[in-house]
């Protein structure tokens, strides 16, 4: 089947947090990480199957989900998983705070790496653990680990080391040989790892390869909580379908038992949809990827043709990480959505003071006439 990524879908009015937060005015939306695409055929049918149903009542995880689940992490993650290893969620965030709230003690300590997505901090406070930030470094045009930063920030209350890879912001795949080195200080210090792993089905670079940080061994396995998700891979976000794979038995046994007192079910919706992705979806997702690089080749050349605006080449995600330090403008995001572009703020990802973050998971058209408007109030090369 030949899905059309160009399709103009009208969101407007929708009660679209990405659209409504415009509502009225003529702003392209390119900031929230919800893509303008159509989901799968198969999803469609599976959402409009459960409401045929019409009984809104509480579900369990469906068998055949755990199979594909168990199937799916097999052949794209090279990691055969036990299903009494799963604890299923209804969204990675909430992951990220139970973690910090399953290892340690109050006043224990969480380490970051910064930039990065506005949730990692919020979790360990919300955990009441101390965050300990520690920057990442340009290397080689390349945003990656400062290992020596990162064990000078350890102390003995350090009880977990967030890591998100796939990057965001910044789009890094780390490498094995990265991933070993962050695994091996984790390792000597009995650090346990909470790995948001949520756009790894979302490689741009086809010479980079995801590896989840617990598939090195089984000793950082057992010391490690790895996120996973359909959601921002095949744009279902909004329903709230997200898992947890965690070795360690008494680890699992606490963040589950903590999981249903604190959080919410899973819909029917969650469930079925999470299903048909990724059963039926691997057509949809490769059609996808396709689409997003030739969306990512266009905004990497027309980012760098603005007067102070470096983007590098992103390894994954859709979503530009752009430095604007050198632009000399005060209150850029303000002065964009006057244009009519709406985009992230770099603050949001704390540290990233000086940055823009833009979706270009979009149609190409609408990329083309935010590059039209940007061009009218931005300074060429």
């Amino acid at each position: 089947m030949i899905y059309d990524f160009d399709e103009l879908i009208d969101r407007a009015n929708t009660n679209s947090f990405k659209w409504d937060k415009y509502a009225g005015k003529d702003i392209i939306p390119l900031w929230v990480a919800d893509m303008d695409f159509k989901s799968a055929t198969p999803i469609l049918e599976a959402l409009e199957n459960v409401t045929k149903q019409g009984v809104m009542g509480y579900w369990h995880v469906p068998d055949e989900l755990v199979e594909v689940t168990v199937k799916r992490l097999a052949e794209h993650h090279h990691w055969d998983v036990p299903k009494e290893w799963i604890v299923w969620l209804p969204g990675m965030v909430p992951g990220l705070t139970l973690t910090c709230m399953c290892v340690g003690q109050d006043d224990d300590e969480v380490i970051t790496t910064v930039p990065i997505y506005g949730p990692f901090m919020k979790a360990p406070l919300a955990a009441r653990k101390k965050l300990v930030k520690v920057p990442l470094q340009l290397e080689d045009n390349r945003w990656t680990f400062d290992f020596e930063a990162i064990k000078a920030a350890i102390t003995p209350r350090t009880r977990v080391f967030m890591l998100c890879n796939p990057y965001n912001p910044g789009g890094t795949v780390f490498t094995r040989e990265e991933l070993q080195t962050l695994a091996d200080i984790c390792l000597a210090n009995n650090i346990v790892i909470c790995a948001d792993e949520i756009h790894c089905d979302l490689i741009l670079d086809i010479t980079k390869q995801h590896i989840s940080i617990a598939t090195l061994s089984p000793e950082i396995a057992r010391q490690t909580v790895t996120l996973l998700s359909p959601s921002k891979t095949f744009n279902i976000a909004g329903l709230g379908c997200s898992f947890a794979v965690i070795p360690d038995d008494e680890l699992r046994a606490k963040y589950a038992a903590m999981r249903y007192i604190l959080e919410p079910m899973i819909s029917a919706y969650a469930f079925e949809a999470a299903l048909a992705a990724y059963r039926d979806g691997e057509e949809w997702r490769q059609q996808l990827l396709a689409y997003l690089r030739k969306n990512h080749a266009y905004i990497l050349q027309e980012m760098n043709t603005f007067k102070g605006f470096k983007m590098l080449p992103l390894d994954a995600t859709y979503l530009a990480w752009i430095d604007v330090r050198e632009a000399g403008i005060e209150n850029i995001a303000q002065k964009l959505e006057e244009a009519g572009v709406g985009i992230s703020e770099g603050a949001f990802f704390f540290d990233g003071a000086g940055f823009i973050r833009l979706n270009f998971g979009t149609q190409t058209s609408l990329l083309q006439e935010a590059i039209s408007r940007m061009k009218k109030v931005l300074e060429l090369k």
